[in-house]
């Protein structure tokens, strides 16, 4: 499969000239990225909750506490919207109404599976943090049974998916272009600072290659 096929619900209506469904930039953009923004409905109120996930081949794994309202509620199967955003640029527009972002999204919709067993649920969290930090697994401490038992690790397959991606500059008609006012576009890039040391972690460790040249994705 090279694209997901649109659906009702993933159907890109406002803009669609900058709607895909192509597998692959689908997959680039949830892996820059590491943090998401759920959707749901619990007890007739909508919410919105950010989180952190993790795509293993055509499946994305959420995880978080079995008291947390977001878990508790995807674990039921209820359904729900994810979406991923990446800011790329600030289009400076003649009018004050053309200005603008750059960007990459991607919405999935769809239900959550429970990752049952221990051995499961240990190689969900493994993933999770080689996500976020290549290599850094084996060099801390694994989760102990009573975190596993105070986790639920949720399965997403990716059925249900789309992308919405703005590139270039402000689309204003020509005459617009008559204003004193600069144009263009301001790149915005996320970027990884200089490490800071825990005080109360080891001070002759240093900090290694993966932490010191921290980029995404991974």
């Amino acid at each position: 499969m090279s694209k997901f096929t649109p659906t009702e619900r993933t159907k890109v209506r406002r803009k669609p000239d900058r709607g895909s469904y192509d597998l692959d930039l689908i997959y680039s953009i949830l892996d820059e990225a590491f943090v998401c923004q759920v959707a749901f409905i619990d007890n007739s109120l909508p919410f919105v909750v950010p989180t952190n996930y993790v795509r293993v081949g055509d499946k994305l794994f959420l995880h978080g506490s079995t008291a947390s309202r977001l878990m508790k509620t995807l674990s039921s199967g209820a359904p729900f919207c994810l979406n991923v955003t990446l800011l790329d640029g600030i289009v400076c527009a003649p009018s004050a109404t053309g200005h603008s972002v750059n960007y990459r999204s991607v919405v999935v919709m769809g239900k959550a599976e429970i990752v049952e067993g221990e051995a499961a649920k240990l190689a969900a969290m493994r993933d999770f943090v080689e996500y976020v930090i290549r290599g850094r697994w084996a060099s801390v401490l694994p989760p102990t049974e009573q975190e596993l038992k105070g986790t639920i690790v949720l399965r997403v397959p990716l059925i249900e998916a789309s992308a919405k991606v703005r590139t270039g500059f402000a689309v204003n008609d020509d005459e617009d272009y008559t204003a004193n006012a600069w144009t263009g576009v301001i790149p915005m890039k996320w970027t990884a600072l200089e490490p800071v040391p825990d005080p109360r972690g080891n001070s002759k460790t240093p900090a290694p290659a993966n932490i010191q040249r921290y980029s995404r994705p991974q």
